[in-house]
């Protein structure tokens, strides 16, 4: 595997730690601008949205650059909007450091996936992705309690300070390590690009990531309270047991990584129907304690860790082009704000259980959307056969 995959792999590990790091210190974060809470709150809305709906578009803005200069460009733009937040004195200039860091931050996964494609055989794309989205799920198991470690010792401005110290190390590692590559425009322009999109199994792809998400982040957003009010669990486990989730993601991650490139669309099938189990026996077994830990854990191993076989299909539908992977990281974004509001709804409505039920709906939704692809696949291996059963025999081959 190239050194420069791993490299790519620090940046995004930077940005997601970036993304994560206010759901840890909203208390501080709430007494240092003099707003509630529940404001807060959407600041890590508004690095979603900005992923969703502005990443794109800063990647059509960077396409004309050789691709390593736009990573630069785009280091730079996420430091400058982390700096901002460092600094802020007002909830509104907060904000809008988020909207820049979301903004960047989508761009940069849609690039640094494009240039994983290019460093590596065609059989190893699986594999080099999710090399390089081990930084999405380090960030979930070391980035969010280190930097709430901080935050908590330090205050809330230190943890946004040690990001831009990190940022600054993952972009001179990236300037030094990634070799030079042309423009993304390069393989086709902007036109071709887009063209792609007219395809309906590409289309369906995206739905079945935002599904795969969506049902993840329905639990994921709530794991805390249904782990002490409803399973019963102190205050002072559940950090060890997100860490133990957290590190069931590093793990599925490297498995999934190792298969995707082989059998991706069997392995979405199966990380859904496993999804659908966990989620429905959590739902059922929650208030029992080693039961809901297994499923938790299952949960960790067969959700967001879908991430390199979701880019492996998409990929082969499309292309691995920056403006197809920030596309599918918006709809990716989309299932997590679908998954965890959607999960809030339930929690008011019907209790802190409705999110696990939210979640196994959502992956029986997933399934479904894959069964079009799944039969289509199988009419193509039976055609052969079928072909085989009316070719003539020769007499003579008769004995």
């Amino acid at each position: 595997m190239p050194r420069a995959v791993y490299l790519l792999a620090l940046g995004i590990f930077a940005m997601v730690t970036s993304e994560f790091v206010v759901a840890g210190l909203m208390p501080q974060m709430a007494a240092g601008l003099d707003v509630t809470v529940p404001r807060i709150g959407y600041l890590i809305t508004a690095f979603a949205l900005a992923m969703a709906f502005g990443g794109p578009f800063l990647t059509v803005a960077v396409m004309r650059l050789p691709q390593k200069r736009a990573l630069m460009v785009l280091f730079g733009v996420f430091l400058a909007g982390n700096v901002l937040a460092a600094t802020a004195t007002t909830y509104a200039v907060m904000l809008l450091a988020r909207v820049v860091t979301g903004t960047a931050s989508q761009a940069f996964f849609g690039v640094s996936l494009s240039i994983c494609a290019q460093l590596t055989r065609s059989e190893e794309r699986g594999r080099a992705t999710s090399v390089a989205l081990s930084g999405l799920m380090l960030g979930t198991l070391l980035g969010l309690p280190l930097s709430t470690l901080i935050g908590e010792h330090l205050g809330w401005r230190a943890a946004f300070w040690a990001i831009t110290v990190l940022t600054v190390a993952a972009a001179l590692c990236t300037l030094a390590g990634v070799p030079r590559l042309g423009r993304a425009e390069d393989g086709g322009g902007f036109q071709q690009e887009v063209a792609v999109f007219r395809r309906p199994r590409l289309w369906l792809a995206l739905v079945t990531s935002t599904f795969i998400i969506g049902a993840t982040f329905s639990a994921f957003s709530y794991l805390s309270p249904i782990l002490t009010e409803v399973t019963g669990f102190p205050d002072g486990t559940v950090p060890v047991l997100l860490i133990a989730y957290g590190a069931a993601t590093v793990i599925g991650n490297h498995v999934v990584g190792r298969l995707a490139d082989r059998y991706a669309l069997n392995v979405l099938a199966a990380g859904l129907a496993l999804n659908l189990l966990f989620l429905t026996g959590f739902a059922l077994l929650a208030r029992l304690a080693l039961p809901a830990v297994v499923f938790m854990l299952g949960i960790g191993l067969v959700g967001v860790t879908m991430n390199p076989a979701m880019v492996t299909r998409v990929q082969r539908i499309a292309n691995a082009r920056p403006l197809v992977n920030s596309v599918h990281s918006s709809f990716i974004t989309l299932g997590v704000g679908i998954g965890s509001s959607l999960g809030g709804v339930g929690v008011s409505h019907f209790g802190l259980r409705a999110p696990l039920w939210l979640g196994a709906g959502l992956a029986a939704l997933g399934i479904l959307s894959l069964l079009p692809e799944l039969a289509a696949r199988r009419r193509i291996r039976e055609r052969p056969a079928a072909e085989a059963e009316l070719i003539p025999v020769s007499p003579q081959r008769v004995r």
